[in-house]
């Protein structure tokens, strides 16, 4: 009896660090849009079993892009604070634990959209592991600064993922998400790089502010903000929302854009460290505020 005690938090403990691997809080962030893209696929409700394995199998193969970039950058964030913590850099679990890991979730996650979901969604969740995994993490992100302008496109596409889920299809609308991620993705990520910047030169990545330097990458985090607030302006111009999704973006962009300003022209790292966190809440209340929008009587 006393060694079956003994096993079981051992397991519990080291199933928490396969967890970790997986990042949950990236992960919930992909789900979250994924979820917004299938409700706003359809004037009624999702089918529950369409949503439930969708969602199941879209996390998976999140949490197994994950791994594979903890595994792939694992001497990498050994070097920064913000990652030094994982699992890898602390010995917690190895590069065979972590391989095997990822390629379970991620095999399974796949074999769950092609079976209870449609093919369709199942080969753009596949085209967007590759993109994260390999192209963003292996080619672009130490060659570029331009990494996460380019890499983004796979960050983005998780409403897309939902919206063909529920249709079998990609319409206009579910790009027009995409569109709006692709566009907050850099001055969310910038933000953060502003004041990891020291971290990101002493781990040789190209990033931003280490290449082209901390006003260049300021006068950039507002430039794209205001981009952003344009292109959130665009499910009201096609009709996809109405007044009450108007007014919400409205509200929300006047915020961003005082943060961008601020990161621009009255910065300090705690600025912009509010800014990054700012734009997580941003980017979910303006989905939230969609979604309400879609399901208001008028």
């Amino acid at each position: 009896m006393s060694e079956i005690i003994l096993v079981r938090p051992a397991s519990a403990e080291r199933l928490q660090r396969y967890l970790r691997l997986t990042k949950p809080r990236v992960v919930s962030l992909i789900v979250f849009c994924a979820v917004i893209g299938m409700l706003l696929a359809t004037s009624g409700m999702v089918p529950l079993g369409v949503l439930l394995t969708a969602t199941l199998g879209i996390a998976l193969v999140a949490g197994s892009a994950a791994a594979v970039n903890c595994l792939i950058e694992r001497q990498i964030d050994a070097i920064m604070a913000r990652t030094r913590g994982r699992p890898l850099p602390r010995g917690e679990v190895n590069v065979t634990e972590t391989f095997l890991v990822s390629a379970a979730i991620g095999g399974l996650g796949l074999a769950v959209l092609h079976a209870f979901v449609n093919p369709l969604t199942m080969w753009l969740t596949l085209a967007t592991f590759v993109g994260y995994a390999v192209i963003y993490t292996v080619i672009l992100k130490p060659l570029t600064p331009q990494n996460i302008v380019i890499g983004g496109a796979s960050g983005a596409m998780p409403p897309v993922l939902g919206w063909a889920a529920v249709t079998g299809q990609t319409p206009e609308q579910a790009w027009l998400l995409f569109l709006i991620i692709f566009v907050w993705t850099p001055p969310h990520f910038w933000s953060l790089a502003l004041y990891r910047a020291h971290e990101y030169a002493d781990a040789n990545l190209p990033m931003l502010p280490v290449v082209h330097g901390r006003e260049y990458t300021q006068r950039s985090v507002f430039a794209y903000t205001l981009g952003l607030a344009l292109v959130t302006l665009m499910p009201f111009v096609i009709g996809m929302s109405s007044w009450f999704y108007l007014f919400a973006a409205a509200a929300l962009n006047v915020m961003f854009i005082r943060y961008a300003w601020c990161v621009w022209r009255h910065y300090s790292d705690r600025v912009a460290q509010r800014s990054f966190r700012f734009s997580i809440v941003y980017l979910t209340l303006l989905f939230a505020a969609l979604l309400v929008d879609h399901y208001l009587p008028y």
